[in-house]
């Protein structure tokens, strides 16, 4: 018997006795918002008396980490050295969830209480992102227990803030390098394209929120004796917003309007399933040239979070002074970040709205990320997963969506391979979230079968050269 059969059917055995589902039940339970006050010991003790015994009892030595941010919740590094000349794995996960949500649980659910219905698992971190690590952690021991050992080197990364925008965690990487030296990292987050088949992504859009706000004067003035001597800033904002898309949401401003999507990245795009929301989408909106896939995974897209004039909840027969708007661009590899605001300020004033201010907003901003599709770790993680899986896996370029993969692609310099193990319609940020039960199995075979073959095959490309730890 392989070892990659003998693990997968260690693994197997771990989700059938139900134990797979104690484990994720008792991390659930612990209420780790970090967009909360009083999520914050809840983060500490997630480190100390869930995963650090977990990872102590593979093998791993444990440190806790203070955030450079003085603010931000502690880093958990572990580490297991077996041989300097066999490859390293970087694994990276997250303690923290979105705020619980309490009160908008359907009947019968909580949401630190994980609670079983027909192929779900109801319970907040359910899919984001406390059953993410804890399959990958649970695949490499049984690969351990499986031979005595784990065939290369490991390291573990959880940190307490992803969900308020993994504040320190660039620092930390960046004067931790030596510490977190690695060959790949290979780590879970984020949704699958179908519950059905593995899916792998190789990086994440990158994301900037801003402001933008109109300001003529102190205070709200009569609609009717002012009306018609007065701008209004939100006729004012509204038609600046107008001006930055055309009525189907295509860019108008040119340096917002990327050109690496390549013949080859468009190839990759056209063999992906379509993605399965659970609502309906709206195939009439974005850019008309593209498909699909290629909006959301290709391209740029600008959104209007917010936007406020007066005062909604009451209204008042006024004109107000002031008008704002926060707005998000999510970006792909090729726009250039530093450039993304310039440009709007010399779109804006281009169009005579020169009374527009542009304000920044660290919150919430992430740099794109991707790695060649055709890299040889890809297609080493993309064979290994239909191998044990025997489903034919999706790669994606990037995320749709954004995470922290830049602390790990440019901060260390290290190829990033996400192998999401969720599914876009698990009410992920909104109450009711779960996991799915077969896909969670299927998840825990695909990565056991992903180690075990980096334990008999070794690394697809030359090890770099690493610092020792």
């Amino acid at each position: 018997m392989t070892l990659g059969h003998a693990a997968i059917t260690r693994i197997s055995a771990y989700f059938d006795n139900g134990t797979f589902q104690r484990d994720l039940a008792g991390l659930v339970a612990r209420p780790t918002e970090s967009q909360t006050p009083r999520g914050r010991p809840h983060l500490h003790a997630y480190l100390h008396e869930a995963m650090q015994p977990m990872l102590t009892e593979m093998g791993f030595t444990t440190t806790i980490h203070a955030n450079p941010d003085p603010e931000a919740g502690p880093f958990l590094v572990a580490c297991r050295r077996e041989d300097p000349a066999l490859p390293t794995v970087l694994i990276y996960g997250h303690a923290d969830v979105v705020r619980a949500q309490e009160d908008q649980w359907r009947d019968g659910l909580a949401p630190f209480t994980l609670i079983e219905e027909g192929d779900r698992l109801y319970g907040r971190g359910a899919a984001d992102n406390k059953a993410q690590h804890l399959i990958n952690l649970r695949a490499l021991e049984a690969v351990i227990a499986t031979q005595g050992r784990l065939g290369f080197n490991a390291k573990v990364l959880i940190e307490t803030g992803e969900e308020t925008g993994s504040p320190g965690l660039r620092q930390f990487c960046e004067d931790n390098q030596a510490l977190l030296a690695a060959d790949v990292l290979i780590a879970s987050d984020g949704p699958r394209l179908s519950p059905k088949a593995p899916t792998i992504f190789t990086g994440a859009r990158g994301a900037i929120m801003f402001e933008l706000v109109v300001a003529l004067r102190e205070g709200a003035h009569h609609s009717g004796n002012f009306g018609g001597l007065l701008a209004d800033p939100a006729i004012y904002l509204a038609h600046a917003l107008a001006s930055i898309t055309d009525a189907r949401g295509q860019i108008r401003v040119p340096e917002w309007r990327p050109d690496s999507l390549t013949p080859r990245l468009r190839e990759v795009l056209a063999a992906l399933p379509p993605v399965e929301s659970g609502f309906p989408l709206d195939p009439d909106w974005g850019e008309e040239s593209l498909s699909m896939a290629e909006r959301v995974f290709g391209w740029n897209s600008f959104a209007v979070l917010a936007m406020v004039s007066g005062v909604p909840e009451a209204p008042l027969n006024a004109i107000s002074g002031e008008a704002r708007a926060t707005c998000q661009l999510r970006y792909v590899v090729g726009t250039e970040a530093c450039e993304i605001l310039p440009a709007l300020r010399r779109h804006l004033d281009a169009q005579g709205f020169d009374k527009v201010t542009i304000r920044h907003t660290d919150h919430g901003s992430f740099t794109a990320t991707r790695l060649d599709p055709d890299h040889p770790w890809v297609r080493f993680a993309a064979e290994s997963l239909g191998r044990s899986t025997g489903e034919a896996v999706h790669i994606l370029p990037n995320l749709g969506g954004s995470l922290p993969n830049d602390c790990f692609s440019d901060a260390l310099g290290l190829p990033t391979i996400w192998v999401p193990h969720s599914y876009a319609g698990c009410n992920q940020h909104a109450p009711n979230e779960h996991v799915l039960k077969s896909l969670s199995r299927q998840a825990l075979i695909g990565m056991t079968g992903l180690f075990s073959d980096l334990a008999e095959q070794g690394a697809p490309v030359p090890l770099t050269a690493k610092a020792p730890t």
